[in-house]
């Protein structure tokens, strides 16, 4: 089966760095309920800079996670939260290690 994911950069604005981090924490209860997400990680690279990388065994998959719920909540308070948009890359997972 293919396996694809996304991987998402986020760029906090200054000031709302403990938001964005409570955000992302957060999330993780909205992702528990779509059954398409086998994998879901949020975390911080630096102070103002967090990502997202998930993955998906369908491309279906991750395009209703695209138009999920953590998606619209994300999206809905970018403005308010973030320097620039997020950026969104969808990638095709080449090997994985996940425990049995």
């Amino acid at each position: 089966m293919k396996k694809v994911a996304l991987s998402v950069t986020l760029k906090a604005k200054p000031g709302k760095e403990e938001e964005v981090a409570a955000f992302l924490a957060g999330a993780q209860s909205l992702v528990a309920q779509e059954a398409g997400t086998i994998t879901w990680y949020a975390f911080r690279v630096d102070q103002r800079t967090f990502g997202i990388f998930d993955s998906f065994g369908s491309d279906a998959a991750r395009q209703a996670h695209l138009q999920g719920a953590v998606a619209a909540a994300l999206l809905g308070r970018a403005e308010e939260l973030l320097d620039g948009a997020p950026e969104i890359r969808p990638v095709d997972i080449l090997a994985e290690k996940l425990p049995a």
